[in-house]
């Protein structure tokens, strides 16, 4: 597997002769009203040799924040002279409100500029690593179209929903120490597998290697054990948000799922962005929920009128391209579970959080066909391959790149743009 780093080219919107880097065009993607946090080096080593820092992105380049935070004389150098996240992460709502203030007036203001100017990058100068040291990871399937898309492939005399996912968010606990950057490559997994017809399981190389696009949460505040955190906390411990593709092994999971659940046909890479949407970069872009249609438990009604007032749902525009062609456009907006649901349903149990630990929403999919969100649902389990330029895919060949990007409307008409993550198919090693 490749080095957790990856560096971002310039993109097309801001000139390469432009003189000054904050100069942006008006509703640039990547504007003041986004500012997302990652870590980089100011190095092109992939082994990541060089210092690490917390960055973050205006326009098509990095501002060290550490050391514009020194330059300036800021209170936050604390947590931001560092080489991950976690200690924003760690400080609370309080302090990611005020922090976000200060980044702001530090790229909008023109008596900031000459202090910040010498600590601005541009992306093609630095390698980006994983961004925070994941804790747990927690994934969720909480699509009502995929979930029912392979209830009807896997179930088809059955109804396409078990009898508690509208009950309850479904989920199930991964591996955090196989969180990776975007721009890793992704080592095709091996493992046993059995079709119908084998009368025997084989041990080799998966032959139904899948994505799941995906949305994940970056929690920042702990919480204590045997204390569930509510609806209501949700922005309290939820830092922000980043894409994410969970690798699916197919083949392997379908033999290892009964009865316990996902192991080694999941376990092996989940990929995440290199920048961290903060949550109030995306107020704009929150929406409620799709209409409820079986009555809610207590900690997970999201009815009532705060709920209403402060939705915890996100209108986010995904793009899935392999090898540069799109193949899906999923939009999160009709996701039927929140990410406040899934919060307060993972530690309703009394089960804790801490800082860095990661959750994904599951598989984002759509009602239209080019909306769904995994190879099995777009080919229909590889029935129906789909026909792109370099030949058919049912599922992932070696060689292949997969790529989501994402979007949220911002304010005064702008865009918020989430970045992407990139992955490429590496033959197995074993």
């Amino acid at each position: 597997m490749a080095p957790a780093a990856t560096s971002e080219s310039a993109s097309e919107h801001t000139p390469l002769d432009r003189l000054d880097p904050l100069d942006l065009p008006e509703g640039h993607p990547f504007g003041p009203h986004n500012l997302p946090y990652g870590v980089f080096s100011l190095t092109d080593d992939a082994s990541g040799a060089g210092e690490r820092s917390v960055g973050v992105r205006i326009g098509d380049h990095v501002l060290d924040a550490g050391a514009a935070a020194a330059a300036l004389g800021s209170p936050y150098v604390t947590v931001l002279a560092r080489p991950s996240l976690n200690s924003l992460l760690a400080a609370g709502r309080t302090t990611w409100s005020d922090v976000r203030r200060a980044l702001t007036a530090w790229v909008t203001v023109p008596s900031h500029r000459e202090a910040v100017r010498p600590f601005l990058h541009p992306l093609s100068s630095v390698t980006l690593h994983l961004p925070f040291e994941v804790a747990d990871y927690v994934d969720f399937y909480a699509s009502e179209n995929h979930a029912s898309n392979l209830g009807r492939l896997f179930r088809p005399d059955e109804e396409p929903l078990k009898p508690n996912w509208k009950h309850l968010p479904v989920g199930y606990h991964g591996r955090s120490g196989t969180v990776v950057v975007s721009g890793t490559d992704v080592v095709r997994p091996s493992g046993q597998r059995k079709a119908p017809t084998d009368p025997a399981p084989v041990f080799g190389p998966s032959v139904r290697l899948d994505i799941e696009t995906e949305v994940g949460y970056v929690v920042g505040v702990p919480s204590r054990q045997g204390t569930p955190v509510p609806l209501s906390s949700y922005r309290d411990h939820v830092f922000g948000l980043c894409l994410l593709n969970d690798w699916s092994a197919r083949d392997i999971q379908n033999w290892e799922t009964v009865p316990l659940g996902p192991h080694l046909g999941k376990s092996f890479a989940t990929s995440i962005s290199a920048w961290i949407t903060p949550v109030e970069a995306l107020d704009t872009a929150r929406v409620g929920p799709p209409e409820r249609t079986v009555p809610l438990l207590p900690y997970l009604d999201d009815s009532g009128p705060e709920a209403a007032a402060d939705p915890a749902g996100y209108d986010l525009r995904i793009t899935v391209t392999l090898n540069g062609q799109v193949i899906s456009e999923p939009p999160f907006s009709g996701m039927y579970w929140t990410g406040a649901q899934m919060l307060a349903h993972m530690t309703v149990n009394g089960a804790s959080l801490r800082t860095g630990d990661l959750y994904g929403s599951g598989t984002v999919s759509g009602t239209q066909d080019n909306e769904r969100g995994s190879l099995i649902e777009m080919t229909w389990n590889g029935q129906q391959p789909l026909d792109l330029p370099d030949g058919k895919r049912g599922f992932l060949e070696d060689g292949d790149v997969v790529t989501l990007s994402a979007w949220a409307p911002g304010p005064n008409g702008a865009r918020v743009h989430l970045g992407e993550v990139t992955g490429r198919i590496a033959p197995t090693a074993f």
